[in-house]
């Protein structure tokens, strides 16, 4: 996506005007115009020379943004827009106060003017005529873009500014030059009454009014990207890199990949690297969010502007420039706010024809009461209401200003959306699909238990499987040698290491024979008790490997390895549960593991023994059911990323798991997930609030000023019209700003959302069965009813003689009888439960 920048734009009939004339060019696919950022983000091969010929022929600005690095030039953000209002505003108000003190204070309270004016009515209208005027060229901007934007064919905002204003000022001076007729010929009954008609402080009042609002509304779109400007802030300018031996301190953009760089306690890092030497704790709280620090160590990866707290540090740079983690948050973050969500393309269409409707409407009501016999003062002040109370600036910013701000606490906490879209479609899914390993996992095998043989210490159970593990590269082996080093254990030197291919190890040590590996891969060397046997089992039922040792015959004991589940990942599910949405966990590992991972975590339905493409393929089957969202780390998820209506990747993950996701949490928790849906749904919340306000506004607003409610008593002067106007666009930012007390972490306020239709006959059915006697039985029906098409999961009792089996598709009962019948066992009764 190419970003280009806006100028001249005031509401959203000029955004709208510039989507249309660049969504003409050819090679443009999308174009989406953020009124909030005044910029516009163009997707296709057209070219930006042509692109910004589209916007000038449609009489605007525009050019192209291309930062050397950073993706968002500071000057866009950098709020230039309010001192340069507020200048406007000031010289505005002081003329406006000496005007409405010689036309409202004078007329209406009698305050007292120098004597030569008295009686003078003409030169009390000169002065009035003199300082409205001088307003009027303060603010000339409104009478420039508004009759401009008219002559182009696309009225906005200003030209509803600028007519009503001109049409107060017009009328003014015609009714000066008329007294001065009058006082000429004598008639000063005639001379009151055009006194009586002078609007010079209603033309002056509505560009003053126009102006607070405005003035209002760039301070609080201000706000709104303070989220990205934050960011940019923490980029580091300069970098100490070691060449020839020597340090030497370069700005940060000429660290080149490749580089070695020294960073010092409490210095910013200031390029994505690798650590070469030295430990510390690194703060990551200015990109992840997270307040405590993150001990590093050689080989771990450090980012960008993250800050280096206790030891000295060297690294090699593996990303710089655009491609540290910090440009592409910022990226994310500009992304979202470039484009454009669904729902804007409601107030899109209205606001493209609004402008027009409302100067019919103001034109029409005019002529009405005119027809009706009412003055023309009385006509024209109706007219002019209608002109200056529409606003479709608050059609334009409702949208957008709620992306930003939203986009912007995400990015805050860790969250980021890479565009409106995602921002809100997040809050409307119905299932989410977990990855199991590193997305509820913490993606590394530990050791969990320890099962000395008789007689056997632990230590000494840990000395030997650490020597035989020691020249193992398997991830089990690293998981054994780490726990041995933390109690203390070096591993001694095996001799004839032997690797036997997905069994175990054997070697000698100090003239004894050790062998280490699978239940049944001892159990062919060794006979093992039936204590040893249904404790392995009992281990594997819960999710973990046992891992056996002898030393030559002697039975040395098990070591349970376990990828062990994330803290918050059982929380984190139920709070998903609780919105009313689906948990489903994926996972290449075989259906006994997954079964035990899956209860532990409390998903509502495991599907295991998936490869790769089987993941991509299961979530296009849960799609079928309601909207999904798929979370996961590794570049086997990158498939059913992108399948899933929404994918949401675990940021420490893979590169490539990242870019095909469209949310990515950078605290790798899997709390963020409802947080990030606590967020879309707040998000879209407040859009609606906006866009109800608006739309309300307008409805209730254009009827009272063109006098339908005049029988009831009930009218409008164009000066509270002009203060309305400015008011609603002020309340939509204010109201959108609200987003940055939202609360991602408080489930208080979780609602349920709509539940996902079920596929087929989703049921639990109780089987009772008759000749189970232990738990090798029960693992004999559950591998039997397993291998049936549309079983999900399976719990069996021996003690209870039942098989509890929660099917995801129609099975009959007559197949589920015959697996058990297989098995050698046999079904008593069926019992069936609709869930």
């Amino acid at each position: 996506m190419k970003q280009y920048e806006v100028t001249g734009m005031s509401c959203a009939a000029c955004s709208a005007r510039v989507e249309r004339a660049v969504s003409a060019v050819p090679g443009v696919e999308s174009c989406a115009v953020n009124l909030l950022t005044n910029s516009m983000g163009v997707e296709g091969t057209a070219a930006p020379d042509a692109v910004i010929a589209a916007v000038q022929a449609a009489g605007y600005g525009a050019s192209l943004k291309g930062a050397k690095q950073d993706t968002v030039p500071k000057d866009t953000l950098r709020d230039t827009e309010t001192p340069r209002i507020r200048r406007r505003l000031i010289t505005s108000v002081a003329l406006l106060l000496v005007l409405m003190y010689f036309s409202m204070g004078h007329m209406m309270w009698n305050w007292p003017l120098p004597h030569w004016f008295d009686g003078n009515h003409v030169a009390m209208g000169l002065v009035q005529l003199l300082l409205a005027g001088s307003i009027l060229v303060i603010n000339q901007k409104f009478f420039v873009s508004g009759f401009q934007s008219l002559w182009h064919r696309s009225p906005n905002m200003d030209t509803l500014v600028a007519l009503g204003s001109g049409a107060s000022f017009l009328w003014s001076v015609y009714a000066l030059f008329a007294m001065t007729d009058a006082q000429v010929h004598g008639d000063m009954d005639r001379v009151m009454i055009y006194m009586d008609e002078f609007y010079f402080e209603s033309a002056a009042m509505i560009l003053t009014l126009i102006t607070v609002g405005k003035m209002l509304e760039a301070r609080s779109k201000g706000k709104t990207t303070d989220a990205i400007r934050s960011l940019m802030q923490l980029a580091p300018k300069t970098a100490t890199v070691i060449r020839d031996g020597k340090e030497e301190t370069i700005p940060a953009e000429q660290v080149q990949k490749g580089d070695v760089f020294a960073v010092r306690p409490g210095e910013s890092i200031p390029v994505d690297g690798v650590i070469l030497e030295g430990e510390s704790a690194v703060d990551e709280s200015a990109l992840t969010g997270e307040s405590i620090p993150v001990d590093k160590a050689l080989g771990d990866p450090v980012c960008a502007a993250t800050i280096n707290h206790s030891g000295y540090l060297r690294c090699e740079a593996s990303r710089v420039g655009e491609d540290t983690t910090l440009s592409q948050i910022i990226r994310m973050v500009s992304d979202a706010a470039a484009t454009k969500a669904p729902i804007a393309k409601i107030a899109d269409r209205v606001s493209g024809v609004f402008v027009p409707i409302v100067i019919s409407i103001a034109a029409v009501t005019t002529l009405v009461w005119l027809l009706l016999g009412y003055g023309t003062a009385f006509a024209l002040a109706r007219g002019i209401s209608v002109l200056v109370i529409s606003c479709p600036c608050a059609l334009g910013l409702a949208t957008p200003v709620a992306i930003m701000v939203g986009s912007g606490v995400g990015a805050r906490n860790g969250i980021l959306f890479k565009t409106a879209v995602s921002l809100e479609e997040t809050g409307k899914v119905q299932i989410v699909a977990l990855d199991k390993t590193g997305t509820i996992t913490q993606g590394a095998p530990v050791v969990t238990d320890l099962l000395p043989g008789s007689g056997v210490s632990e230590q000494r159970l840990l000395a030997a499987a650490a020597a035989l593990e020691a020249k193992s590269e398997h991830p089990l082996a690293k998981a054994v040698l780490a726990y041995a080093r933390q109690q203390g254990i070096t591993p001694e030197e095996v001799t004839a290491f032997t690797a036997h291919a997905g069994n175990g190890l054997s070697g000698t040590l100090d003239g004894k024979r050790l062998t280490g590996g699978s239940l049944r891969f001892i159990a062919s060397r060794s006979p093992l008790s039936l204590e040893t046997e249904q404790a392995a089992n009992a281990w594997s039922e819960q999710g973990k490997t046992p891992l056996l040792f002898l030393e030559d015959d002697t039975f040395l004991g098990m070591i349970a390895v376990a990828d062990t589940i994330k803290e918050d990942s059982p929380a984190a599910i139920r709070q998903l549960q609780a919105m009313g949405i689906r948990v489903v966990m994926l996972t290449g590992d075989n259906a006994r593991t997954a079964r035990a991972i899956g209860a532990q975590a409390g998903v509502d339905q495991v599907i295991s023994d998936v490869l790769p493409e089987g993941k991509e393929a299961e979530i296009r089957r849960l799609r079928q059911q309601g909207r999904v969202a798929m979370v996961g780390d590794g570049i086997n998820d990158a498939p059913a990323l992108t399948s899933a209506d929404m994918g949401i990747a675990i940021g420490a993950g893979a590169d490539v798991a990242i870019d095909a996701a469209d949310v990515v949490l950078m605290k790798s928790r899997l709390s963020d997930v409802p947080a990030a849906i606590r967020l879309s749904r707040g998000a879209l919340r407040n859009i609606h609030e906006n866009l109800f306000w608006a739309f309300f506004y307008n409805l209730i607003g254009i009827p009272l000023a063109a006098g339908v409610f005049v029988p009831l008593g009930l009218t409008l002067n164009p000066m509270f019209g002009a203060a309305a106007m400015s008011l609603s666009s002020v309340c939509v930012v204010s109201n959108a700003l609200r987003l940055n007390f939202c609360r991602l972490y408080d489930t208080r306020r979780d609602h349920k959302g709509k539940p996902a239709a079920a596929s087929g006959s989703t049921q639990t059915r109780t089987l009772h069965i008759k000749g189970m006697m232990c738990g090798n039985c029960e693992n004999h029906v559950r591998t039997a009813l397993e291998g049936i098409q549309g079983v999900g999961t399976v719990q069996v009792s021996h003690t209870a003689g039942t098989a509890v089996v929660t099917l995801n598709e129609t099975v009959a009962n007559d197949t589920l009888k015959q697996a058990v019948k297989q098995a050698g066992y046999k079904v008593t009764a069926i019992e069936s439960q609709e869930v």
